[in-house]
C-alpha cells in the first residue's frame, strides 16, 4: 500500500486508546464499534506488558469492525521475533483486506527489562528486526497486499529510518513543533501519524491536574519521551511533578471542542497525515463522551 493511500485508508483524525487492552473483548469490541460509527478513521492501541497482547488484540478489533483501519500503536519488538511478528501482520492483512496497519516500536528500557531482555541500541535492533521480517519465509495463503509497517519514532534517526524502512512514523508524545521537525526529516512521502492526548475540560487547573494524573507524570518517568522533550526545549523544571504547566499545554490538548479542533489544525498545518487522538481518563474509563463530543467536528477534516 503506497503511502497516500495508506493516508487516504487512515482519514485525518483516528483514535489512539490505552484502555481497550485493559478491559473485557466484550466491552472492547462494543467501544470499537461505537468508535467506528462515530467516524473515526482508525483504531490505534498500545501494547503493555500486562495488557493484552497486539496482535491478537488487533484481530479482536478488526472482527467487531468492517471498515475501520485498526493499527497497533505499537508492537513491542521485544515481544516476540520477527518471524512471529511477519505470520501475524500476515494473517491479519489476509483475512482483512486494507484494514490493518503494523505500528512497531523498541518500547523503553524499563519495560525491556520486565520481559527480561537487555535494551540496547534501539536504532540497529529496529533495522534488524526489520530485516528479520523481510527475510522470513511464510508459506500460508498471502494477503493482496503486505501490512502497512510504521516506525515509533521520536528522534531523527529513528524518524529516517521510518521513512526509508517503513511506510513512515507514528509518534507519540508530541507537539506540533515535533511534528513540524518530523516531517522535515521524512520528507513529503512517508506518512506521519502523531498521538495527540486530549481532554475535554475548560478549567486550567482540572484539566491540569487530570492530564499529570491520567499521562505525563507516567511518560514523564520514561527516559526516551524525556530526552524528546529536552530536544524541544523543556528542561529539568518541566519535568518535577508530573509536568509543569507549560509542558502538560504543550502535549495535552484541553478545553473546549474548539481547543481541541485548534490543536489537531496544528499538527495538520505541521506536516501530519493522520492525527490520533487519545481521550484522557480514569483506568477502564474509555472516554467515549469525549469522543461523541468531538465527533462532528474533528471527523469531518
Amino acid at each position: 500500500m503506497q503511502q497516500h493511500t495508506l493516508a487516504a485508508r487512515l482519514g485525518r483524525v483516528g483514535v489512539w486508546h490505552a484502555g481497550l487492552g485493559l478491559v473485557t473483548a466484550e466491552v472492547a469490541r462494543e467501544a470499537a464499534a461505537e468508535i467506528e460509527g462515530l467516524g473515526y478513521g482508525a483504531l490505534w492501541f498500545g501494547e503493555g506488558r500486562a495488557t493484552k497482547e497486539a496482535l491478537t488484540h488487533a484481530g479482536l478489533l478488526l472482527a467487531a469492525t468492517r471498515r475501520m483501519v485498526v493499527a497497533t500503536g505499537i508492537a513491542n519488538i521485544w515481544a516476540r521475533d520477527a518471524t512471529a511478528m511477519n505470520a501475524a501482520a500476515n494473517t491479519l492483512a489476509e483475512a482483512y483486506p486494507g484494514r490493518f496497519v503494523l505500528g512497531l516500536g523498541a518500547s523503553h528500557a524499563p519495560q525491556v527489562g520486565q520481559r527480561g531482555h537487555v535494551y540496547e541500541k534501539p536504532l540497529a535492533a529496529m533495522r534488524s528486526y526489520l530485516e528479520g521480517m523481510d527475510a522470513t519465509e511464510y508459506e500460508a495463503p498471502l494477503p493482496d497486499g503486505p501490512a502497512p509497517r510504521v516506525l515509533a519514532a521520536l528522534g531523527p534517526k529513528m524518524l529516517e529510518l521510518s521513512g526509508k524502512r517503513a511506510a513512515g512514523a507514528h509518534t507519540y508524545f508530541v507537539t506540533p513543533e515535533h511534528t513540524a521537525q518530523a516531517r522535515e526529516v521524512l520528507g513529503s512521502g512517508p506518512l506521519l501519524a502523531p498521538e495527540q492526548a486530549v481532554l475535554l475540560e475548560t478549567d486550567p487547573a482540572a484539566a491540569r491536574a487530570l492530564a499529570r494524573e491520567h499521562h505525563t507524570r507516567f511518560y514523564l518517568t520514561l527516559p526516551n519521551y524525556v530526552n524528546s522533550l529536552r530536544r524541544l526545549g523543556f528542561g529539568d523544571e518541566d519535568f518535577a511533578g508530573g509536568g509543569s504547566d507549560r509542558l502538560v499545554d504543550a502535549v495535552v490538548a484541553w478545553g473546549d471542542v474548539e481547543a481541541i479542533h485548534r490543536r489537531v489544525r496544528e499538527h495538520h498545518a505541521a506536516g501530519a497525515d493522520h492525527v490520533a487522538i487519545q481521550p484522557l481518563a480514569p483506568p477502564r474509563d474509555l472516554g467515549l463522551s469525549q469522543l461523541r463530543e468531538l465527533a462532528p467536528v474533528l471527523t469531518t477534516e
